[in-house]
C-alpha cells in the first residue's frame, strides 16, 4: 500500500533514506514468510483465525502487485500518515522482543496474544501513525521554550564534553525531568485520568507500554524535551529518543532473567513491573524510567526480591476500548479510592 500511495502513506523524512532495492526484497520476503508462518500456525494452533488472516493478507498483497509495484511521479514534502514508520517500528520491535519473551518469559502462561493485545496494537498505531501531528504537539512547546530559555554558555560547555558523557548526562536530565512529570501524573487527579490508561493493563509485555493516552504522551515527551533542548545537540537528542524507545519497551517486557549487579544502576523489567502492580505496598513507587537511584533519592524506591502477583488499577475501572478510553479522561471527575 505504501508503494501504491507513497505521497499519502510514506513519511517525507524517511523517503530519501530508503534503499529501494533492499526494501523491495524485504517486502517480498515478508509476504512469503507470512504464508509459510501462516501454514505452520494453522497446523499447530487450535485457533486458526490469526493464521488464516495472515495468509489472506499475504495473498492480497501479492494480488496488489507485491514488491514490484512501481512508484510513479515525483514525491513532495507535506502531511503524510506515516504508515511506513509504523510498520518498520512494529517489525523491528517484534523481531527484538517477541523472541525474548517466548524464550525466557517470567509468566509463560501469558503468551504473545494475551487478552487485550489488539487494544495495545491500536495504541501503538495511534502514537506511530500520525507522526506529523504527534511530532508537532511534542516538539512545538519545547522549540518555543528554547527561544526564551536557551543558555548559550551551557550549550557550549556541554558541547565540549566527550560524546558519551554528553549522552549519559542527557539521560540523567531526561530521567529527572520524567520523574517529576510522572509523579504529577500520579498525584494530580486531573492528570491521573489520562495516565491511568497506561496502568490499566492487567498483563505486561513489550507492546503493553504503548497503551498511553495522547495527552499523557504529549505532556511527558514535551516535559522531557524542554530541558534537554536547552543544552544538548540534535545528535544527542536523536540518540536519546532511540535509547528511550528501546529501553522503555524492554522494561515492560514479560522477560524473567535479571542481572542483579546491573539492577542497582539501571531500571530492569522486574523493577518497572512493580510500578505497574495493583498491590497496595507498591502503589506510587518506582517513578524513575532509567535509573533506580533517582527513586532512592526522592524516597519512592520499592524493590523486593519477588515479582508482582497482579497488575492493573487498584479499586478503579476504566471504559473498555480505545475510543472510550480516549474520551473518558476528559469527562471523568475523580479517582476512585
Amino acid at each position: 500500500m505504501c508503494l501504491h500511495f507513497p505521497q499519502l502513506l510514506s513519511s517525507p523524512e524517511l523517503r530519501s533514506h530508503y534503499p529501494m532495492g533492499t526494501m523491495r526484497v524485504l517486502i517480498q520476503c515478508l509476504i512469503v514468510a507470512a504464508i509459510l508462518f501462516g501454514v505452520f500456525s494453522a497446523i499447530k494452533r487450535k485457533k486458526k483465525i490469526l493464521a488464516l488472516s495472515g495468509m489472506l493478507l499475504a495473498v492480497a498483497a501479492t494480488a496488489l502487485g507485491g514488491a514490484s509495484v512501481p512508484i510513479n511521479g515525483t514525491l513532495h514534502n507535506g502531511p503524510a500518515i506515516g504508515l511506513d514508520w509504523f510498520l518498520l517500528d512494529l517489525l523491528l520491535m517484534a523481531l527484538i522482543y517477541v523472541p525474548l519473551e517466548r524464550l525466557w518469559p517470567q509468566y509463560p502462561a501469558q503468551g504473545t496474544f494475551r487478552n487485550e493485545w489488539t487494544l495495545d496494537v491500536v495504541y501503538f498505531m495511534s502514537t506511530h501513525l500520525p507522526i506529523q501531528i504527534l511530532s508537532f504537539l511534542v516538539l512545538l512547546p519545547a522549540t518555543q521554550a528554547t527561544k526564551y530559555l536557551g543558555v548559550p554558555v551551557l550549550q557550549g560547555f556541554i558541547a565540549r564534553m566527550p560524546w558519551l558523557l554528553q549522552f549519559f548526562l542527557a539521560v540523567v536530565v531526561a530521567d529527572i525531568a520524567e520523574y517529576f512529570i510522572h509523579l504529577a501524573l500520579h498525584k494530580v487527579p486531573f492528570l491521573w485520568r489520562f495516565h491511568s490508561i497506561h496502568h490499566s493493563s492487567k498483563a505486561l509485555d513489550w507492546i503493553a507500554g504503548s497503551r498511553s493516552h495522547f495527552v499523557d504522551d504529549t505532556l511527558v515527551r514535551g516535559f522531557i524535551l524542554i530541558p534537554m533542548m536547552l543544552g544538548f545537540s540534535q545528535s544527542i537528542l536523536m540518540a536519546y529518543l532511540i535509547f528511550v524507545t528501546l529501553h522503555a519497551t524492554w522494561t515492560h517486557c514479560n522477560f524473567g532473567p535479571n542481572a542483579k549487579w546491573l539492577e542497582k544502576f539501571l531500571v530492569m523489567p522486574r523493577y518497572h513491573h512493580w510500578h505497574h502492580t495493583s498491590q497496595q505496598e507498591a502503589i506510587d513507587k518506582n517513578f524513575a524510567i532509567h535509573f533506580p537511584w533517582i527513586d532512592r533519592i526522592f524516597g519512592t524506591y520499592y524493590f523486593p526480591e519477588t515479582w508482582p502477583e497482579q497488575y492493573g488499577l487498584a479499586g478503579e475501572e476504566i471504559a473498555p476500548g480505545f475510543l472510550k478510553q480516549t474520551i473518558e479522561p476528559f469527562t471523568r471527575r475523580k479517582r476512585t479510592p
